[in-house]
């Protein structure tokens, strides 16, 4: 069993013995996606990037995290497969020799 089918399989579990699942659908899990990124953004506000709270980091990490897995789970997604494909992707739309050291979008390459 990997790692991800591991995770997913304890969000689940979690999720069903409180009977939510009802209440997660792809729209759902994408919007608590999006409000616990926010939640995350909250804890640099203001500060500098060093200067944030690294427990309530975690917390909102592991949140982002949650709903991530839960949502890509609901639609069938494999984790692993999903993040390595979109890593082959970036790696053609950014080639070392032209993104190397540079914060430039590909198509400013």
């Amino acid at each position: 069993m990997s790692e991800f089918t591991e995770i997913l399989q304890a969000l689940e579990k979690f999720r069903d013995e409180r009977d939510w699942k009802q209440f997660h659908n792809p729209k759902d899990l994408a919007i608590a996606l999006s409000i616990e990124s926010g939640e995350l953004l909250e804890k640099f506000l203001w500060k500098g990037a060093d200067e944030a709270d690294l427990e309530g980091m975690k917390e909102e990490l592991a949140d982002v995290f949650a709903y991530a897995f839960l949502l890509a789970g609901r639609c069938g997604f494999d984790v692993r497969e999903l993040v390595m494909e979109k890593i082959r992707k970036n790696a053609e739309k950014y080639p070392v020799d032209k993104a190397r050291g540079t914060a430039k979008k590909y198509n400013e390459l």
